[in-house]
């Protein structure tokens, strides 16, 4: 038998896939669901207890949901490896503090890398080592291989163009670089859905899920006001010269870049360019007062040395955007901000998001967006 590796299951295709992959490559693979605690009276599955550090959650509809439990269980059933079902609501409830915190603050929260860094790559690692496991796995579009120059391991781009998850890992630590499997980093999707239908797994077919687990009706403001009871947030729409616009129900039910839903109508396409969460003030531009020629990225995570103040780079400021030349000037610790500037402005920085810094597919760092 092989290394013992720890896999996060979903339930979905991508994670059954991995667990497939490694089987085949004869890895003693362990599948792990992450339960939010959300549905747990309606779970068929009961959470197993943690081993003492370990605390955790499940979900709804989305990617951790009861039937989700079920789909990696029998998926699991179906390769003869081991299975746990494990409760984590304590590192969800630290996720959607955050997401909340965020919005309080007027920025644009990314819950998924923060569940990457806390539970994925955090949380699944500690429970790999109990179970004396030396690697951990999942079934995200990402490549760790050896660069060519400097012969370390580093995080690159999938190859599939349009599932590539790099931009959403940027946050793991460079020391677990060793001990992580990614699978699928080297497939397109369409073989990793034949070879779940190959293999015999009738989540071949599943549909991918887009939604944040714990909003699986994608209403965000409706999940804040539930979790959070916000108040007091009802302010004016202004444009950048400060002139009331009119009134808004609340900052946090906005993002900067959006166009749709404002509640606001005018003679032409208005979007949020700022929110001030002090005054209450969203300011409303036209595409134009979009653009940006610096920005700030702080708390930086490097993955490889930090780049040269004169050297180009690529930075991703969303997960769906394309990456564009950058320079990028490192603080005076050469490590926790950078100050970014485009060739040419680019627009949607959303104070919040994650700006990505590649050398071509090659994932150097990332930190959290400020304007």
């Amino acid at each position: 038998m092989g290394d013992r590796v720890v896999l996060a299951m979903s339930g979905g295709v991508d994670s059954s896939a991995a667990a497939v992959l490694l089987h085949q490559q004869g890895y003693d693979v362990i599948g792990l669901f992450m339960r939010s605690g959300e549905t747990e009276s309606a779970c068929a599955l009961p959470a197993e207890p943690l081993l003492p550090v370990m605390n955790a959650p499940a979900h709804r509809q989305g990617c951790c949901s009861a039937d989700d439990a079920a789909d990696a269980r029998r998926v699991a059933d179906r390769l003869g490896i081991p299975f746990h079902s494990l409760d984590f609501q304590d590192g969800f409830r630290r996720i959607k503090d955050y997401f909340a915190d965020e919005y309080l603050a007027g920025r644009t929260p990314n819950p998924c890398v923060q569940c990457n860094n806390w539970l994925k790559f955090g949380k699944l690692w500690e429970f790999a080592q109990q179970v004396g496991a030396d690697r951990i796995a999942t079934g995200h579009y990402a490549r760790i291989e050896q660069d060519a120059v400097s012969g370390n391991l580093s995080l690159f781009r999938g190859t599939d163009a349009n599932k590539d998850q790099s931009y959403v890992l940027s946050g793991i630590q460079r020391q677990l670089l060793p001990r992580i499997l990614l699978p699928l980093g080297g497939f397109q999707k369409p073989q990793i859905r034949s070879l779940a239908a190959e293999s015999g797994l009738r989540v071949a077919d599943k549909k991918d899920s887009y939604e944040i687990c714990f909003v699986p009706d994608n209403d965000y403001a409706g999940f804040l006001s539930r979790y959070r009871e916000f108040s007091g947030t009802a302010g004016n729409f202004v444009d950048p010269d400060g002139h009331v616009l009119g009134q808004h129900d609340g900052y946090e039910r906005f993002t900067v870049g959006q166009r749709k839903g404002l509640g606001i109508a005018f003679g032409e396409p208005r979007f949020v360019v700022r929110i001030h969460p002090q005054t209450r003030d969203v300011v409303l531009g036209r595409r134009e007062d979009l653009e940006v020629q610096q920005f700030f990225a702080v708390e930086m995570n490097w993955l490889a040395d930090p780049p040269a103040a004169d050297r180009e780079v690529l930075v991703q400021v969303r997960y769906r955007h394309e990456a564009v030349p950058c320079r990028v000037i490192l603080s005076a610790d050469q490590s926790d901000t950078a100050a970014i500037i485009p060739d040419d402005p680019i627009q949607g920085v959303a104070p919040g998001q994650l700006a990505v810094i590649y050398d071509g597919p090659r994932v150097l760092g990332g930190g959290w967006i400020r304007t």
